[in-house]
């Protein structure tokens, strides 16, 4: 094999689109590694770790890491050059349609109505505090956030008549309209206030199997039913819902909450309107198939038979390699077993979402001994990883050869580019079971579990 490692000054993309170019080119055969990424610290010692030399940096990761070990370099630079080639004029195409330069000039201008927000972590205050400070709706994607920005910006909403998504919105739907990472979803009477955004996934995801379609779906950030934040997004969410002639049922998702927290949100749901279903995991015993079924029982309708490609497993500790926070929470919950959630901050600073990118979890999966069970949860819709049985079904089979018992979680709908079905299809051949239940999954996992 031989390497190539360099830096390129005066180049930018997202880590997303980098990401994909990396992939792209490690699937070239002939190619061992690829790593291109911006030059940031973390991502010189991920291409150390992988044996190479990268040479000095400038501050703040202005430059592009470039590094491949392959048997024929040159026709991996090839590549590389037109796969960046065609990035740089997409970016060039976006950018003509988009004049405003900062998120205060576009909000001067009157050209927005809500703000997404997805740059590292700590850029993140200050475009989210423009959107707020001009009254407007934020999406916060980006995480690794203070806590203490994030209750000083939701403060300031409340104050401004503006709402904070976030930091570490996943998920969001706007009258249709897929923020993040989003499944296509039927129009419908549901709204969704989620502290969790495969969480928000999941249920919304089942509704659609049942033919249940939502108005709105309102993220507010991992942590705003936590004792720091004090759900002040929650609430104001809920309000907002509260006043939607299109919302008819109100389904609130989040992780655990501070006990003083759901009560101080129960209060309020207790006065609004419009019926909620609560899911708050860990306090009341429910999960989040249970909340869909509520859902579904409140609107006067029968949930169905959620769909499922099961297989007997032999009995088996589980180890549990999730994507998806409030899913891992959720899996934990119901059964005993090793858990990781691969989306947590940790392992997301300066990597994409383990929902777009699956390496750390494909090397977890490496790990299960023979004779344990591997849970874990593969979510499609925009945004995710865009075929993500292509580099699971492979590993799985690997797994599944030298002993390991294989439980997916498949959360997405029957409209998701990844196709639901195909991707169940391939999952179930490489010799997984899969379940379109999360907490099903995790029953399934558990009867195994010694």
């Amino acid at each position: 094999m031989n390497s190539l490692v360099k830096l390129v000054p005066g180049v930018y993309h997202d880590s997303v689109s980098l990401m994909r170019v990396s992939q792209a080119l490690s699937a070239m055969p002939g190619v061992d590694v690829a790593v291109i990424a911006m030059a940031t610290p973390l991502n010189l010692d991920l291409a150390r770790e992988l044996g190479f030399e990268p040479p000095a940096a400038a501050p703040a990761g202005a430059e592009l890491l470039v590094a491949v070990r392959a048997q024929d370099v040159a026709a991996a630079t090839g590549e590389l050059d037109r796969l960046l080639g065609e990035l740089s004029s997409r970016t060039s195409a976006e950018a003509s349609d988009f004049p405003a330069r900062t998120t205060r000039s576009a909000a001067r201008a009157g050209e927005a109505n809500l703000v997404l927000v997805s740059v590292p972590g700590e850029h993140a205050f200050a475009e989210a505090l423009d959107a707020v400070e001009a009254g407007l709706p934020v999406m916060i994607f980006s995480d690794n956030v203070p806590v203490e920005q994030e209750v000083l910006l939701k403060r300031l909403a409340e104050e401004r008549g503006g709402l904070v998504m976030g930091p570490d919105c996943g998920t969001a739907v706007i009258g249709g309209a897929g923020l993040g990472f989003a499944n296509v979803l039927r129009p419908g009477p549901v709204g969704v206030v989620a502290a969790s955004g495969t969480g928000a996934q999941h249920v919304t995801s089942l509704l659609d199997l049942a033919g249940v379609g939502v108005s709105h779906v309102l993220g507010v950030g991992s942590r705003d039913l936590s004792a720091q934040v004090g759900g002040l997004s929650a609430i104001r969410a809920l309000r907002r819902l509260d006043d939607d002639p299109g919302t008819e049922l109100i389904v609130l998702i989040s992780k655990p909450p501070a006990p003083e927290v759901a009560r101080a949100v129960q209060e309020v749901v207790d006065k609004l309107r419009t019926p909620v279903v609560s899911a708050l995991l860990g306090t009341s015993g429910g999960d989040l198939t249970s909340a869909a079924e509520s859902a579904l029982g409140r609107l006067g309708l029968d949930p169905p038979e959620w769909p499922s490609w099961s297989r007997p497993i032999a009995r088996g500790s589980v180890r549990g390699l999730y994507s998806g926070g409030t899913l891992c929470t959720e899996a934990s919950l119901i059964t005993p077993g090793g858990f990781v959630d691969y989306g947590d901050d940790v392992f997301t600073r300066g990597r994409a979402h383990p929902m777009i990118d699956p390496t750390l979890r494909l090397e977890a999966l490496t790990k299960v001994e023979p004779g344990e069970v591997a849970l874990m949860d593969v979510v499609l819709g925009h945004g995710a990883d865009p075929d993500p049985a292509l580099r699971l079904a492979p590993a799985i089979e690997a797994a599944v050869g030298r002993g390991v018992q294989v439980v997916i979680a498949l959360v997405g709908t029957d409209g998701d580019p990844q196709g639901l079905r195909r991707q169940a299809a391939e999952l179930y051949e490489a010799g997984a079971a899969v379940f379109t239940s999360n907490a099903q999954a995790a029953r399934h996992a558990a009867g195994s579990a010694t």
